[in-house]
């Protein structure tokens, strides 16, 4: 099978995975997301708010909340299917309220994920992705 590159991880969240909250999300799939995710959210930001700032119209100031808003959904379903791969509940989740369990999330979300099939799943790991060799 063909390797994904970086966009098109991104991509599959907004398009077949947009609210699958079922199945297993690779590292390279959770952090390539959340990568252009930013990028995107950076460009946005910057060309709205430069936008309301030149024109005067401070409503284009609202862009970057209507994209966040879009990717909301994609995000939080990439990171429950991230928490399957390590073969925790996506309830994991709601541990980010805490003060430490946003040290506890962030290490789930880093650490490589159950080889073979889990309670979730399939292994989705291909061979030689570069982005999930340790």
């Amino acid at each position: 099978m063909n390797k994904k590159s970086g966009w098109e991880y991104f991509t599959s969240c907004f398009t077949e995975n947009y609210t699958n909250f079922e199945g297993r999300a690779r590292r390279a799939e959770y952090w390539n997301f959340y990568l252009f995710n930013t990028l995107i959210s950076l460009l946005v930001g910057a060309v709205s708010g430069g936008i309301a700032a030149a024109i005067g119209i401070e409503a284009f100031v609202y862009v970057g909340y209507i994209y966040s808003l879009i990717a909301f959904l994609p995000s939080l379903a990439v990171t429950v299917r991230r928490l399957h791969d390590t073969n925790k509940s996506g309830w994991w989740y709601l541990i980010i309220f805490t003060i430490i369990g946003i040290v506890v999330l962030f290490v789930f979300l880093v650490i490589e994920g159950d080889q073979g099939p889990n309670d979730y799943g399939p292994d989705p790991k291909q061979s030689n992705d570069p982005f999930d060799e340790v």
